[in-house]
């Protein structure tokens, strides 16, 4: 190896290092030091991280949070490690609202505060500002974290008060909020729709809009992150009887989306997005009888021709099905998992 050019040591052999290992390696020299935190190495490390060895469950209970690997062929998490919160908190007060690349955006209930936090570096960020900015209510608001074209990480947030409904994009490159316009039905700002946590999906914030009533209106919210500019499309053709929820999920930057449907028995769907039209993909048999409280909080994610549902509880269910719609395991993109999350180990910072 000490013929090899440093070069080609850091880009093509330190970027396929697990992300812990990374950190170890940046102790060997100044110069492996200042290499391996350029925005480029860690774009590169992260885009070869999101396999599914490096697929993490983050688990938080009222006194610990710990991370445990997945176990695709048991279905059943690994040893557990416990993580220590970087951050001041209270006792079950963290819920985590969304993430990308190794990134958490999380919410501290008793402050209201989020923050960006990067469990596998343990490196975080308060977004809150003395002017209001990065303060998040639960049921009123919703995030979504992405990244632009010039690779800036930023967090979407849409935040209704008093009957006004505003728009603001943080930016990591710049530490600061800012503004956007609000282009859709003004009727979306009432309190009786719900929205879902965004999912980020080829460029675009995808959120699922809900009226809080059995049969209400239920629409798709599409946010362009370059042109910044929304648009809404419409949701899956389900049947409207009893509950219906949509669930987005990211698989190979292609956005489907879990519809559950159903009262006493609860029956899942699998739609694709083409265009602005959703195609079934896959339907599996109904499931029994599951309490409703459990549904308020769903994790998908697909594994070996498997669907796994984790509620928010951390109970774990299986659904087996014939058909092996995809060939791996690819990290969930939508979650209001205030128990749970799955999400990649990678070094990814919440600030530059």
């Amino acid at each position: 190896m000490a013929d090899l050019p440093i070069h080609t040591i850091v880009f093509e052999i330190l970027t396929r290092l697990p992300a812990k290992d990374v950190g170890r390696s940046k102790s060997v020299c100044k110069q492996w030091y200042a290499l391996l935190s350029t925005q480029d190495f860690v774009r590169i490390h992260c885009s070869r991280s999101l396999v599914s060895s490096n697929q993490r469950v983050l688990l938080i209970d009222d006194l610990t949070c710990s991370v445990r690997p997945i176990f695709s062929k048991s279905n059943d998490y690994g040893p557990s490690s416990i993580v220590t919160f970087p951050f001041h908190h209270q006792n079950n007060d963290v819920s985590i609202l969304s993430h990308l690349n190794g990134l958490l955006c999380v919410c501290l209930n008793h402050t209201y505060e989020l923050l960006l936090w990067n469990p596998t570096t343990t490196a975080f960020k308060r977004l809150s500002t003395p002017n209001s900015h990065g303060f998040y209510i639960n049921n009123l608001d919703a995030v979504g974290l992405y990244v632009d074209a010039d690779d800036d990480y930023k967090v979407l947030h849409i935040k209704r008060r008093s009957g006004v409904l505003g728009v603001y994009v943080y930016s990591r490159e710049v530490d600061s909020w800012r503004n956007i316009p609000f282009i859709t039905r003004q009727e979306y700002l009432s309190p009786h729709f719900n929205w879902s946590a965004g999912t980020f999906c080829g460029g675009t914030l995808y959120f699922t809009v809900c009226e809080c009533w059995l049969g209400g209106t239920k629409r798709v919210i599409c946010f362009d992150v370059n042109s910044e500019q929304f648009k809404e499309i419409s949701f899956p053709p389900v049947p409207s009887i009893g509950m219906v929820q949509g669930v987005l999920v990211n698989v190979k930057n292609v956005l489907h989306m879990f519809a559950s449907t159903g009262m006493f028995e609860m029956t899942i769907d699998l739609w694709t997005l083409q265009g602005d039209y959703w195609i079934k993909v896959l339907s599996c048999p109904p499931i029994p009888p599951i309490s409703l409280s459990l549904w308020c909080d769903i994790t998908h994610y697909v594994t070996n021709g498997n669907w796994f549902v984790m509620t928010k509880l951390r109970k774990l269910f299986t659904i087996e099905i014939d058909m092996k719609p995809f060939e791996c395991f690819y990290p969930v993109s939508w979650f209001r998992g205030f128990k749970g999350a799955v999400f990649v180990q990678t070094i990814v910072s919440p600030s530059i």
